[in-house]
């Protein structure tokens, strides 16, 4: 399942896991990144439900901006390389 997973999001792993570069990896660095994935898709339903609430479409722009942030966080942190969390966090 997980190589399944890791070819449909080649496009966004290659973005992170690219480069011969040294790099500083910590297994609290991926721990920390889907926490922080999990807090922006939060952050993200939160903005969607208060812009379903006031009936006001402008908040629709943040709740996909964090999607967005927070889905790139949950794919590098669970399918990612060491090299793609560290590039993540720009730690060498």
């Amino acid at each position: 399942m997980k190589a399944l997973l890791q070819k449909l999001f080649t496009p966004v792993l290659n973005h992170f896991e690219s480069g011969n570069n040294e790099y500083t990896y910590q297994p609290s660095h991926r721990k920390i990144l889907i926490a922080l994935g999990a807090l922006f898709l939060l952050l993200s339903l939160g903005s969607l439900y208060a812009s379903i609430i006031s009936t006001k479409m402008a908040g629709i722009l943040p709740a996909i901006v964090f999607l967005l942030v927070g889905g790139a966080c949950e794919i590098v942190g669970f399918l990612g390389s060491d090299r793609a969390v560290a590039n993540i966090w720009k730690r060498k």
